[in-house]
């Protein structure tokens, strides 16, 4: 079974409580039960790593291949806009990465718009909530079955 890792920066362990209009009320937990059953119905496997440190992160992101995960969906949080050092992480891996934000990000804050991690990933879902989650991991099934043709 294909393994794949949901990766989550600073401040998504306080989804539902950290501006529910902005985030939802959801929890990570309930995130990361909706994506367990996501992944069951198309027959892969999920990890799940949560951090507010930006080198715990790192850790992981360059972990990704000696952990044979097929794909990474990462939301960065607020690193997106200026860590230098995760985009550096990313493209130092030859695992895909689909970057995932709750909201649309380019609707928000100016400086929210810039991501200097989007250019190094495999694709960007913004906007759709949760349920942005779920499309990254279908979208990088598809991503990882089109590399391996």
């Amino acid at each position: 079974m294909k393994k794949y890792l949901v990766l989550n920066g600073p401040n998504l362990n306080l989804l539902g409580k950290r501006e529910p209009d902005v985030y939802g009320k959801n929890s990570l937990e309930t995130l990361t039960a909706q994506m367990k059953k996501v992944a069951e119905d198309i027959n892969v496997s999920l990890d799940f790593f949560q951090s507010n440190h930006e080198g715990d992160l790192i850790d992981w992101l360059h972990s990704a291949e000696e952990k044979n995960y097929e794909g990474i969906i990462f939301n960065p949080g607020a690193f997106t806009h200026y860590s230098y050092a995760i985009r550096d992480a990313i493209s130092s891996i030859t695992v895909p990465v689909v970057e995932v934000h709750i909201s649309n990000v380019h609707a928000r804050e100016e400086f929210r718009h810039q991501s200097v991690t989007a250019p190094v990933s495999a694709g960007q879902i913004v906007g759709f909530g949760l349920f942005g989650y779920e499309l990254a991991l279908k979208a990088l099934v598809e991503h990882v079955k089109g590399r391996e043709a």
